[in-house]
């Protein structure tokens, strides 16, 4: 498993940064946002996102000692680690697949990883 960036959604409005809408479904949906573009695809019934992130890179694999401490916190509250990590080494992916958030502890243990605080990517726009 790779971390490849640390990610704070500021808002789902489009603006002046997104660039033009797309005439036809060649186009591109967010041409101003390059590397995030695919997180305001419209036809999965998402919206335009402004993001602050770090950049997209990878190359920054998850300690296998890191995997069997994170944790996420489901909808309903619910606390859970990942499966099917056997001697550090995650042996099948259907624990990571769904929406989950990462219990703080974890966010932080992975935000190390991605990079320094404040550090964005140039291809990210934040609202004016």
């Amino acid at each position: 498993m790779y971390v490849v960036s640390r990610m704070r959604v500021l808002d789902t409005e489009r603006r002046d940064c997104c660039g033009t809408a797309p005439a036809t479904w060649e186009d591109p949906a967010f041409p101003g946002h390059d590397d995030w573009s695919a997180l305001g695809a419209e036809g999965c019934g998402a919206t335009a996102v402004h993001v602050d992130a770090t950049p997209v890179r990878f190359g920054t694999p998850v300690p296998g000692s890191l995997l069997a401490t994170l944790t996420w916190r489901n909808g309903r509250g619910r606390t859970r680690g990942l499966k099917y990590v056997v001697d550090g080494r995650l042996e099948r992916s259907i624990s990571l697949q769904g929406f989950y958030r990462l219990t703080p502890e974890s966010a932080g243990e992975l935000a190390g990883l991605a990079g320094p605080q404040g550090e964005s990517g140039g291809t990210v726009t934040t609202p004016a």
